[in-house]
């Protein structure tokens, strides 16, 4: 079912703070880009062939504003990528895994996504991704 770590979220206060880091590791962030439906402002970095996500939130209504504000800053979740998401999630919530999205919705990079409950992943937010 899962393909490969497609990329790590990692929730931040401001991207502009956060890339500086990322840059001094020699990384570089090859474009950003708003989700309007989540809120919340993303910048990607590559590194092999997966990316790091870094995540701002656009309003304090965002589920990454309320993160930080919880949490503080650091990882938000672990998304895998799928080749079928719609099957992907069928097959999850029949086993009985708490879905928190038991519909796609979209994503950065005009991807489909879904979000798995932490309560059925050892508190990891876990989200499932499919490409196009």
């Amino acid at each position: 079912m899962l393909k490969k770590v497609n990329h790590i979220g990692i929730a931040v206060k401001s991207i502009e703070e956060a890339k500086r880091f990322y840059e001094t590791l020699g990384l570089k962030v090859e474009g950003e880009e708003v989700v309007e439906e989540q809120k919340v402002r993303v910048a990607f970095i590559q590194v092999g062939e997966t990316r790091i996500e870094l995540l701002e939130a656009t309003s304090t209504e965002s589920p990454v504003a309320k993160f930080v504000e919880k949490r503080g800053e650091g990882i938000h979740h672990i998304a895998f990528e799928v080749e079928d998401i719609e099957k992907a999630l069928e097959l999850l919530k029949k086993k009985g895994v708490r879905l928190i999205d038991e519909k796609p919705r979209r994503g950065a990079h005009n991807t489909k996504i879904a979000f798995i409950h932490p309560k059925s992943t050892n508190g990891v937010l876990v989200e499932l991704c499919q490409e196009g």
